[in-house]
C-alpha cells in the first residue's frame, strides 16, 4: 500500500510535523501550537521566537512539574479551576499533559462540582472570551457569526448548551459556555479528539435566574427566558447553519432545560448525527452497568423488571437506553419493551391519568390505571412491593428514598438485587453503598452517581462503581467523528454500551466494578469507537469509506486519529500555501479570533 494510500485511510492523522505560518508572538499566543520554554533551538531560530523567550530549552515533563506546582499552591478549587483555564488559553498541550499526569485528583476541578461553581461565578470572573456566543436577539447573525470558527472541514465537533439546566444548578445564562468548553475537555482528554477542531456554543435566550438579571457584572442578555416558536426557530437557525457550514460536524447537545433537552433530541436524531449527554449519556453508562451486572446475577432482558425512581430528564434517559436494550436484545416491540419499566415521579407511579402531569418523555411509560386498581402506587414501598423489580435506579434527588425496608423488599424477591442510587451530588443520594450492603448481607451489585469510598463486609473490601458519563460520551463521539456518520440511531447507542459493559472488572476478574475507573478511558473509548464505527458501516451510515475491516488494522486506525498531549515538531509554510488551522484561525485556540480581545 503505497504512503499516499494509508493517510488517505487517517485523514485525522497525529503523526509527522505541524505546519504553521506563524512566527513570534503570534506563535506563542496560539495555545494549539505554542511550546513555551520547550521550543527547540532550531525552532527558535525558525520561528522567530530568540528574545522572547529565557534561554533554558526544557522538556515537557519538565513544564508539567513546575505547572502542578503552581497548580498545588492554589488554595481552593475554584482557584485551580481558574489557573487551569488561565493554561489552557496559553499551551493547550501542557494543559492536557498535566491533566492527564493527574486525571483522578483534577477531574472534579475541571469537570464536576467545581465547574458549576466555576459557571456560577463566570460573569465576574470573566477575562476573555472564548468559544462561540450565539443570541436570540440577534438570530439573523448566526450564519456570519459560525463562519468567524474555520472552513467547513475544519470543526469535527460542536457541544451546545442554552444554559437552562447545568450540572444540578440550574439556569446560568451566558455562563454556560462553560460547559460547552468542559465537555469538549472531556472529549480530547478521554478520546483523543482534536482540541483545535471544536466548537463549544452558547444559544443566549435569556434566563429566569434573578440573581444574573440583578448583577450588573452579568455578559448575557438581560431578559427573561425567551420559548415557544421564537425558541424553537432560534435553535432550528443555530443547527441549519451548523449543517451548512460545518456539515461534517457532530452536535453534542448539553445542560438544555427538561421541556426542550428530550423534545430537541427527538426533532433533530432522525436528521443529524447528535447526541444528548443528560438524556443518553447517563442511560449509556447505567445501561453498561446493568448489562455486567446481569452477567453476574444471571437476570435475562426478556423477563427483567426496572422501576425508575426519579423520571425528569435523566431518569426518562435511562428508561429510553433500557427499552432499546430490551427491544435489540428480545424482539420486543417497543410497546411490549416499555411494559418491562415502571416509572415514579412526584406523583407516585405514572398513570395515564396523571395526563397533563406527564412531561413527553414520561407519556410512553405511563401505565394503565387498570393494572393498579385498588392497588397502592404512591409509595416506593408498596410499588417494590408489587411488581418484584430486578433493578431498582434512583434519579429523585431525594437524600434517603432507598430505606431499609425498600432495599430488604427488593432483596426478598431477587437473590442479587441491582440498585443504582445515582442522584448527585453525593448529599443527595438515595442510599448510602455501605447501607446496602449491609442490609442486603453483601449481595447487592450497586453503583452510584457520585464518588464513594469502598464498602467493607465481611472482612472484604469492595470499590463502589461511579457512573461516570466520561467514560461513555466520549468513545460515541470519537467513532461518530472517524466515522462520519450520517446518523446517531439507537443500534449505534446500544453497540457502545456493549463495549463499554465488556470492560466492567467484575467480568474480567479485575474486582467487583460494574464499570471501569475513569483512568481507563482511552483504552475503553477506543472499543467503543471500534463498536460505532462497525454498527455504522454495517448500516451503510458511514460517509467516510476508507475505513479498515479488519479489527487490529481498524484500531490502529483510530489511534493514530486521537489527538494525545505531545509536543510535535512545527514546519514554517508561507501564508498563501497554509489551511485555516496553519494560520491559527480555527477552533477556540486562534489567536486571532480571542487573543487580541481582552476584557
Amino acid at each position: 500500500m503505497s504512503t499516499h494510500s494509508k493517510e488517505q485511510k487517517k485523514p485525522l492523522s497525529t503523526s509527522g510535523h505541524l505546519e504553521t505560518c506563524l512566527t513570534g508572538n503570534a506563535l506563542l499566543r496560539t495555545p494549539y501550537f505554542n511550546k513555551g520554554s520547550a521550543f527547540t533551538r532550531e525552532e527558535r531560530d525558525t520561528f522567530k521566537l530568540h528574545g522572547l523567550l529565557p534561554p533554558n530549552v526544557q522538556t515537557l515533563e519538565d513544564q508539567v512539574q513546575r505547572a502542578y506546582e503552581q497548580y498545588s499552591s492554589r488554595p481552593t478549587h475554584l482557584a485551580k479551576n481558574t489557573f487551569m483555564t488561565s493554561m489552557k488559553e496559553q499551551n493547550e498541550v501542557l494543559y492536557y499533559r498535566l491533566i492527564l499526569d493527574h486525571l483522578k485528583e483534577m477531574f472534579p476541578v475541571i469537570y464536576t462540582p467545581t465547574e458549576g461553581e466555576a459557571i456560577q461565578n463566570y460573569s465576574s470572573l470573566f477575562r476573555r472570551p472564548e468559544g462561540c456566543f450565539l443570541n436570540i436577539e440577534d438570530i439573523d447573525r448566526i450564519e456570519e457569526d459560525l463562519d468567524q470558527w474555520g472552513n467547513p472541514e475544519d470543526v469535527d465537533l460542536i457541544v451546545v448548551s442554552d444554559g437552562e439546566q447545568i450540572l444540578g444548578i440550574g439556569d446560568q445564562g451566558v455562563g454556560a459556555i462553560l460547559i460547552s468548553m468542559a465537555k469538549l475537555v472531556i472529549y480530547t482528554l478521554c478520546a483523543g479528539i482534536h482540541p483545535a477542531r471544536t466548537l463549544p456554543v452558547v444559544l443566549d435566550c435569556g434566563t429566569n435566574n434573578k440573581e444574573l438579571l440583578h448583577d450588573k457584572l452579568y455578559l448575557g442578555l438581560k431578559r427573561e427566558r425567551a420559548g415557544g416558536e421564537q425558541y424553537d426557530l432560534f435553535v432550528d437557525t443555530f443547527v441549519q447553519a451548523c449543517r451548512k457550514r460545518y456539515p461534517k460536524a457532530y452536535i453534542h447537545f448539553e445542560d438544555f432545560g427538561l421541556n426542550n433537552a428530550r423534545r430537541i433530541l427527538d426533532r433533530y436524531q432522525p436528521k443529524i448525527a447528535c447526541f444528548n449527554d443528560d438524556v443518553q449519556g447517563t442511560g449509556c453508562v447505567t445501561l453498561a452497568a446493568i448489562m455486567a451486572a446481569f452477567k453476574v446475577n444471571g437476570t435475562k432482558w426478556d423477563e427483567a423488571r426496572f422501576v425508575m425512581f426519579g423520571s425528569g430528564t435523566a431518569g426518562t434517559g435511562i428508561a429510553d437506553q433500557i427499552q432499546d436494550a430490551i427491544s435489540q436484545g428480545t424482539g420486543k416491540s417497543k410497546e411490549e419493551a416499555f411494559q418491562q419499566i415502571w416509572c415514579v415521579d412526584k406523583p407516585g407511579l405514572l398513570l395515564k391519568s396523571n395526563k397533563d402531569l406527564l412531561t413527553p418523555a414520561q407519556v410512553p411509560y405511563a401505565r394503565d390505571d387498570e393494572e393498579w386498581h385498588d392497588k397502592a402506587h404512591k409509595e416506593l414501598l408498596d410499588i417494590i412491593k408489587e411488581v418484584k423489580p430486578h433493578v431498582l435506579i434512583g434519579t429523585s434527588t431525594i437524600p434517603g428514598a432507598f430505606t431499609k425496608e425498600v432495599v430488604q423488599a427488593m432483596a426478598t424477591h431477587v437473590e442479587r438485587p441491582i440498585i443504582f442510587p445515582l442522584s448527585n451530588p453525593t448529599r443527595l443520594h438515595e442510599a448510602k453503598p455501605q447501607d446496602l450492603f449491609d442490609w442486603t448481607n453483601g449481595k447487592v451489585l450497586v453503583a452510584t452517581g457520585s464518588p464513594f469510598p469502598p464498602v467493607k463486609h465481611s472482612g472484604k473490601e469492595y470499590e463502589i462503581s461511579e457512573c461516570n458519563n466520561s467514560v461513555t460520551f466520549p468513545g460515541i463521539g470519537l467513532g461518530a467523528v472517524l466515522s462520519r456518520t450520517r446518523l446517531l440511531p439507537p443500534s449505534l447507542i446500544v453497540a457502545a454500551v456493549k463495549a463499554l459493559a465488556s470492560t466492567a472488572p467484575v467480568l474480567n476478574g479485575k474486582g467487583a466494578g460494574l464499570l471501569p475507573d475513569v483512568t481507563d478511558v482511552r483504552e475503553i473509548s477506543v472499543l467503543i469507537a471500534k463498536n460505532v464505527i462497525n454498527s455504522a458501516r454495517d448500516e451503510d451510515l458511514n460517509e467516510e469509506k476508507d475505513i479498515p475491516t479488519e479489527d487490529a488494522e481498524l484500531d490502529e486506525w483510530i489511534r493514530e486519529q486521537m489527538w494525545d498531549a505531545r509536543y510535535r515538531p512545527l514546519r514554517l509554510v508561507d501564508e498563501a500555501d497554509a489551511s485555516a488551522h496553519a494560520k491559527g484561525e480555527a477552533g477556540t485556540g486562534s489567536h486571532k479570533r480571542t487573543g487580541r480581545f481582552e476584557a
